[in-house]
C-alpha cells in the first residue's frame, strides 16, 4: 500500500502530479475541523496553507504522520515543538513566495504614493478628479526597511532603482553586509524619524509583535507612508488608524492583519489606505514554486532521507554536493555498529576525512545516529528526533573533520564494557574497515559478520550449515590479521538469520562475536 499524502488546501497541478507518482493523494477541506482529523490517522504526510491547523490535538492521532509540509513561507498554523517531540519533520517553501511578496511591497508603496484605489474608485464611480489625487514622487525619498532578510534584501534592491536613500532596522545584519547592499543600517528611532516611506519584512515572533505602536508612530516623520505586506501585527492597526486620521501618517499600505481574514477594520473606511487580503504570495510563479517544493520535500522525508528544508532539525539548510552523498552511507555505518557492538555505545566519535571536511557535516552526525538507533528503539527514528533519543539515552556525539586525509566516512563507538568498536566507509557506498580488518564491500541487503580464530574448513562448514536450513550466500569476504589469529568473516545473505540459528553457527565454529545487519530499505 503507497504511503498516503494528505491535502488540506489548493495545490500546484504540477506539485500533485510529482507526488501521484509515487504516493496515494487524498484531497480535504482542512478547515473542516472532524474531516481534518478523521483523516490523519491514516496519513503518513501532511500538506497545507495558511487556513489548516497542525496542533497537538492533531499531531496526537497521526500516529503515522512522517512530515508536514506547508505550501509557503510561514508556519503560524504549526505547532513545531509537538511536530518535533513526536519525530514528525516540519518543512516549508522559505524562498518560494519571496520575489512576489517584495512586488507586492513595492506595489502598495506606489499605489499609496498616488492614491492608486482611491483614483480607480472614483473614477469608476463616474467622477473625474485630477485634482483630488495628488501623490508624491518616490525618486529622491528615503525609504526605510525594516527587516533585511531575504525579502526585505529584495525589496531594497528593486527600490533602489527609484533613486531614493535607503536605511534599514536589523540587529541581526552586520553593517560590511548592509554596506554591500548600499543601505544604511540605523535604530529603529532613527528610521522612524528619517523615512518618506516605511516598508516591514519582519517574522511574526512574540519580540516583534507590535514593533510599530501608537509610541513609534509619534517618533515618524510628518507625512510618512508605510507599508506592511509581511505579517499582521507587527504594525498596532489601532494606532495607524489613529495616526492616519489625524494626519501623522499620510497614507499606508497593508496586505496583512493581525486576524485574517478580516472584512471589516476602521482602516478600510480611510481613502489613504490601500488594502489587499493576504496577496504576497498570490501569484502563479509563487504558487507553483511553493507547491513544487513541498511536494519535493516529502517525497525526500518519506523516502527516509534529509530534507533541507526542514525547519526543526538541527543541521537543517542546503547540502553541499560533497556532503550529500555521505547521507546514507551514514545511517549504515550507525546500523553496522549497532548491530557488531551489540549494544548502544556511550560515546560516538564521527570523523569526517578528505573534502566533505571543508563544509558544514552536522548532518551526519544526525544520519549516524539515525542508523544507530533505528533497529533498537519502537518508535521511528528521523533526523528530527535522533538527537532527543541519544540525549534521552546518554549517548553523547563528537564530530571530528580532517581535510587533509583521504576521503574516509568513521564512526567510533566506546561501549560500556570499556569496548570500542569502529567502522568505516568510502566513496559513499562502501565498507572498508570493521574494528581493524579491512574489507572492500557493498553495504546492502543482509550482512552477516562472524569472528573466529582461523583455521582450514571454516568456510565451508558456515555455508554447509547456512544451505541446510535454506539461506543463500550472495558474497563471502575474509580477513584476518595472521594466520592462525583472530579472522573475520562478512557474508550478504538473501534473507535474514533467525537469532537461534546465528546462535548454532556461532557455536558451530567457535565464533567470539556474531552479529547480523538488516541494510534492506525500509
Amino acid at each position: 500500500m503507497s504511503p498516503v499524502v494528505l491535502v488540506t488546501e489548493e495545490l500546484a497541478a504540477a506539485a500533485l502530479d510529482v507526488l501521484a507518482e509515487d504516493f496515494e493523494i487524498r484531497e480535504i477541506d482542512g478547515t473542516n475541523r472532524a474531516a481534518l482529523l478523521g483523516a490523519l490517522p491514516d496519513s503518513h504526510a501532511v500538506i497545507i496553507r495558511s487556513a489548516t491547523t497542525i496542533d497537538a490535538e492533531a499531531l496526537s492521532v497521526a500516529d503515522r504522520l512522517k512530515v508536514v509540509a506547508r505550501a509557503g513561507v510561514g508556519l503560524d498554523n504549526v505547532d513545531i515543538p509537538a511536530a518535533t517531540a513526536r519525530g514528525v519533520l516540519v518543512v516549508n517553501a522559505p524562498t518560494s513566495n519571496i520575489v512576489s511578496a517584495a512586488e507586492q511591497a513595492v506595489a502598495l508603496l506606489l499605489a499609496v504614493a498616488r492614491h492608486t484605489a482611491a483614483a480607480s474608485a472614483a473614477l469608476k464611480a463616474g467622477a473625474w478628479r485630477r485634482s483630488a489625487y495628488t501623490g508624491v514622487e518616490v525618486h529622491g525619498k528615503t525609504v526605510g526597511v525594516v527587516g533585511l532578510g531575504r525579502i526585505g534584501v529584495l525589496f531594497a534592491q528593486r527600490m533602489a532603482a527609484f533613486g531614493v536613500r535607503l536605511i534599514a532596522y536589523d540587529p541581526y545584519v552586520q553593517p560590511a553586509r548592509a554596506a554591500q547592499l548600499g543601505v544604511h543600517l540605523a535604530g529603529l528611532d532613527e528610521l522612524l524619524r528619517e523615512s518618506d516611506f516605511i516598508s516591514v519584512h519582519l517574522p511574526r515572533t512574540p519580540e516583534t509583535v507590535g514593533l510599530i505602536g501608537e509610541k513609534e508612530l509619534n517618533l515618524v516623520k510628518p507625512g510618512v507612508r508605510i507599508v506592511n505586506a509581511a505579517r499582521g501585527g507587527l504594525v498596532d492597526e489601532r494606532a495607524l488608524a489613529e495616526a492616519l486620521a489625524d494626519g501623522r501618517v499620510a497614507g499606508a499600505g497593508l496586505d496583512v492583519f493581525e486576524t485574517e481574514p478580516l472584512t471589516s477594520s476602521p482602516l478600510f473606511a480611510l481613502d489613504n489606505v490601500v488594502v489587499t487580503p493576504h496577496l504576497g504570495a498570490s501569484t502563479v510563479e509563487a504558487q507553483d514554486k511553493a507547491g513544487l517544493a513541498v511536494a519535493r520535500s516529502v517525497r525526500l522525508a518519506l523516502r527516509g532521507e534529509f530534507v533541507p528544508d526542514a525547519v526543526n532539525v538541527r543541521a537543517g539548510g542546503p547540502l553541499d554536493e560533497d556532503v550529500r552523498p555521505l547521507l546514507p552511507l551514514a545511517e549504515k555505518l550507525g546500523r553496522v555498529l549497532t548491530a557488531v557492538a551489540g549494544h548502544l555505545p556511550e560515546r560516538v566519535t564521527v570523523e569526517v576525512h578528505g573534502t566533505a571536511a571543508g563544509h558544514d557535516v552536522s548532518v551526519l552526525e544526525l544520519a549516524v545516529l539515525k542508523g544507530l538507533f533505528a533497529p533498537v528503539v519502537s518508535e521511528p527514528v528521523t533526523y528530527v528526533n535522533a538527537s532527543r533519543l541519544a540525549a534521552e539515552r546518554g549517548v553523547t556525539v563528537q564530530m571530528s573533520a580532517v581535510e587533509e586525509s583521504g576521503d574516509l566516512l568513521r564512526v567510533r563507538g566506546a561501549l560500556p564494557d570499556g569496548r570500542a568498536v569502529s567502522v568505516a566507509g568510502r566513496d559513499a557506498a562502501k565498507l572498508v574497515e570493521l574494528d581493524d580488518f579491512d574489507l572492500d564491500l557493498t553495504p546492502d541487503g543482509v550482512l552477516l559478520f562472524l569472528r573466529y580464530t582461523d583455521r582450514p574448513g571454516v568456510v565451508g562448514r558456515i555455508g554447509t550449515m547456512l544451505g541446510e536450513v535454506g539461506v543463500n550466500i550472495a558474497a563471502m569476504q575474509v580477513a584476518r590479521r595472521a594466520a592462525g589469529g583472530e579472522a573475520l568473516m562478512t557474508l550478504t545473505v538473501d534473507s535474514p538469520v533467525e537469532p537461534d540459528l546465528l546462535a548454532r553457527v556461532a557455536a558451530g565454529i567457535g565464533s567470539s562475536r556474531a552479529a547480523l545487519v538488516d541494510l534492506r530499505a525500509d
